[in-house]
């Protein structure tokens, strides 16, 4: 790789922000792009386990605790929403939280959960008043070890990640636990998406500036028919779109996590575009690199053959693209109604 250039996005940034995006990069460069793909999924969730003390040792995190959202797209969370019967309609959920004096007894499940059985805490969203539907729903810190808190079993993609099932039988937390008011969970939830839907399109556009690279130096070292395979227009014509594209995207996610650190109580017009446009965008750019490299492109072990793989899920979680484009259509016709 060539190392992180700043000028495209630089209107977004401050000065704080250059160094930590130098240091960063340096250390994906010399730490995490050499590292083979895990095995399996158990090998993927030690290899989870070490990536976090690296990045943490790394300086990647401290902008979590600096409330630093455009910092913060070097680095992402997760958290425990999802149910079988509750994916893109959040409202119903079926985990229940019940008041019982000092505490709320949790009990439910939930599911396609990053850093399941791993994570050292869990932000869960459960229903604490059934009947008012989105307007009756807590949202709660557990630890991983809460007794009734169980992880269930691993759900396994095709690119190795730490996902899994957790499920809560009579899980009592404090009520000091519990994170905003009662039954503002689903609010709190929505905010909080925003913010994390400009990381997931920050991720996009990492998967999409290492496919370049890689198309990039295979278009300069590649010959066929007496030439280098960069001189070739319709080779061209892919390295153009994909430069283009992944521009557009880095602008989108650091605009809506500077609109974020700026105070906006919301951003997610700003949020909803970014995670849509980036997460689309490195699908393509993704796809394009595996066409420029060939058959190189497809063999087991190649990078842009794992970013294949891994870029897929993007335009899922977090909320669909198809959500995004009903986020994206609703707000604007709020604003031609105003």
């Amino acid at each position: 790789m060539t190392g992180l250039d700043l000028a495209p996005i630089r209107t977004f940034l401050d000065e704080r922000h250059a160094e930590p995006a130098r240091a960063i990069s340096s250390f994906a460069d010399t730490f995490l792009r050499a590292r083979p793909e895990p095995a399996d999924d158990d090998a993927a969730r030690r290899e989870a386990r070490t990536l976090l003390i690296e990045l943490g040792n790394a300086g990647a995190f401290a902008a979590i605790g600096a409330m630093d959202w455009r910092g913060c797209c070097r680095a992402m969370a997760a958290f425990a929403m999802t149910e079988a019967e509750a994916g893109s309609d959040v409202a119903s959920m079926k985990t229940r939280a019940r008041r019982d004096g000092a505490d709320y007894v949790l009990d439910g499940a939930k599911c396609f959960i990053s850093n399941a059985g791993i994570a050292d805490y869990y932000t869960v969203f459960a229903t604490t008043d059934p009947a008012a539907g989105g307007r009756g729903i807590g949202c709660f810190v557990v630890p991983a070890g809460t007794p009734g808190l169980s992880f269930v079993r691993s759900q396994v993609l095709s690119a190795p990640h730490p996902l899994g099932e957790i499920a809560f039988e009579g899980c009592r937390v404090p009520v000091a636990n519990r994170l905003g008011e009662e039954g503002k969970g689903f609010a709190l939830g929505l905010k909080t998406l925003d913010r994390l839907r400009a990381t997931v399109g920050a991720a996009a556009c990492g998967m999409a500036t290492r496919a370049l690279h890689e198309a990039l130096a295979h278009a300069r070292q590649r010959r066929q028919f007496g030439k280098p395979l960069g001189e070739f227009q319709l080779v061209q014509e892919k390295l153009a779109r994909m430069a283009t594209e992944l521009t557009a995207a880095r602008l989108m996610v650091y605009r809506a996590a500077h609109a974020a650190d700026a105070g906006a109580e919301r951003v997610t017009l700003e949020a909803a575009m970014a995670k849509l446009h980036a997460t689309e965008g490195a699908q393509r750019i993704v796809d394009d690199a595996v066409q420029v490299l060939g058959g190189r492109g497809v063999l087991a072990g190649s990078p842009v053959d794992r970013l294949y793989r891994s870029v897929r899920a993007l335009r899922i979680y977090e909320g669909t693209s198809e959500v995004q484009h009903l986020v994206i259509a609703r707000l604007l016709l709020e604003q031609e109604d105003a």
